[in-house]
């Protein structure tokens, strides 16, 4: 009541335009302080409970406020692996569910979080940890993402000897080749990925697992296995011109930025640059707005982002009470760099000239419920137009994992909807193999990609131990 809520804001527009660097600020120590104390300790913790993490919320930002950054960070290092992490690219349940968000004033809780990781690093708190003994059994964890990092880390304090495969040249996964650098600088994720290593996790990386090494010496050089490779089947728009040289998939764009700030070098003809071009990104979430931001500083010459489902409204809607997820308008700092937003509009057909994309034809949606309480779209007759449109990059989610490869040779059962098929302990179909994350989840959060690794980790943890008790 006596210490609003103030945000550290991002870097002036002009500047950050300008280049990959991370886009938010910081806020002084003293008025992180004060922003740590307007944590009211509730009774009933509501930030706790949104939290996939089970985050100690309140403990954590009181040690903060009494400037005990040692005890800040390992009550939030005891529930998230990387905190760091999530302290910059998480949508922050906790906050939506804050007390104090029944009146626009939730704690700064991602803020926070951020700034006590930087601290401890600051004053050397985070130093390597590895286990006091080893239990002598072999994990193999196959996609270094979210979901991968996490199991492998807890394997590894449990005392177990974990590798960690990657089939691209760098560890990360999406973190790395998924996030722009202006949300998530990598060093971030390398500074973390060494202290792994220094506690024994082993990285190969460049691996593609199933070709590389078969399915047959996996099973018989690891103990356990688990699979952490995400959903990296991306939904595709199946419409007139959709071969067109111009028409992407979002992560074809991002992940080639991401390596190209990374120090890799891509060929002229592969290059793909929204310089002085007009871009038009398809789908409005999180990976939409991280196409709008990487085209506006390659110099775009315009950028528009389209969505098929109706503007939310800017404020709850009485059936979307809190302390649950609004589902309200969200604007990114990419969004307020230059961008056109549209929303209501399903995509026609591409139109191009010898072979490149010239335009593209949109309409207006309208969404109604049938008669099975279903929503259903129709298309506003009359409404059709035509836009100019040298890129188009298609930014509409992902459906499952890939299946051809691996998992096919693995034998692994499918659910309904294409994601791995887990029991409660995220075992797989064929004995050994395990299922964490995005893989038997479908594409989602970071943050519920690192519970899900938590979960995977404690129930390898019991089939090891089972097997050989000690």
């Amino acid at each position: 009541m006596k210490v609003g809520r103030i945000e550290a804001g991002y870097r002036p527009k002009e500047e950050r335009i300008c280049d990959f660097g991370e886009v938010e600020q910081t806020l002084n120590e003293k008025d992180r302080k004060l922003q740590a104390s307007r944590c009211m300790e509730c009774g009933v913790p509501f930030c706790h409970w949104a939290c996939p993490v089970g985050g100690k919320i309140p403990e954590w930002q009181d040690a903060l406020y009494r400037g005990n950054i040692e005890e800040a960070y390992s009550i939030l290092h005891s529930t998230n692996s990387f905190p760091e992490i999530t302290g910059r690219i998480c949508p922050a349940l906790c906050e939506k569910s804050c007390v104090l968000a029944i009146h626009d004033e939730a704690v700064t809780t991602r803020e926070n979080e951020c700034a006590t990781v930087e601290l401890a690093y600051q004053a050397g708190i985070i130093v390597p940890n590895p286990p006091k003994t080893r239990t002598g059994k072999k994990v193999a964890v196959v996609g270094s993402g979210p979901a991968g990092l996490s199991a492998a880390d807890l394997l590894n304090r449990a005392g177990h000897w974990v590798t960690v495969f990657e089939k691209n040249d760098a560890v990360g996964g999406l973190l790395r080749y998924g996030i722009p650098d202006f949300k998530l600088n990598k060093r971030v994720i390398d500074r973390r990925i060494n202290l792994f290593e220094e506690e024994g996790i082993v990285f190969k990386t460049g691996v593609n697992v199933g070709v590389d090494i078969s399915k047959t010496q996996l099973l018989k050089d690891f103990d356990a296995i688990v699979l952490a490779m995400g959903a990296e089947q991306p939904r595709n728009l199946e419409v007139e011109g959709r071969d067109l040289k111009g028409v992407y998939f979002a992560l074809e764009f991002l992940t080639q930025q991401n390596k190209v700030i990374g120090g890799r070098q891509i060929s002229g003809e592969e290059r793909i640059l929204a310089k002085n071009k007009n871009v038009l990104v398809i789908g409005g979430g999180d990976t939409g707005s991280d196409c709008v931001g990487t085209s506006i500083r390659q110099k775009a010459k315009s950028v528009t982002q389209i969505e098929i489902l109706p503007k939310p409204s800017e404020a709850r809607e009485p059936n979307n009470p809190w302390p649950y997820w609004p589902n309200v308008l969200r604007t990114s700092s990419s969004h307020n760099e230059g961008c056109t937003r549209r929303w209501s509009l399903n995509t026609k057909r591409f139109i191009g000239e010898n072979g490149v994309l010239k335009q593209v034809e949109i309409v207006q949606v309208e969404w109604n419920k049938d008669e099975n309480g279903r929503w259903k779209m129709t298309e506003v007759e009359g409404t059709s137009e035509i836009i100019d449109a040298d890129l188009v990059f298609l930014s509409m989610g992902f459906t499952q994992p890939v299946h051809e490869g691996l998992l096919k040779n693995l034998g692994v059962k499918f659910d309904a909807r294409g994601n791995v098929e887990v029991n409660e302990q995220k075992q797989t179909s064929v004995n050994k193999i395990f299922a964490a994350g995005d893989v038997e989840r479908g594409a989602s959060l970071v943050v519920h990609a690192i519970k899900a690794g938590q979960v995977v980790a404690e129930n390898v943890d019991a089939f090891l131990r089972k097997k050989n008790p000690k």
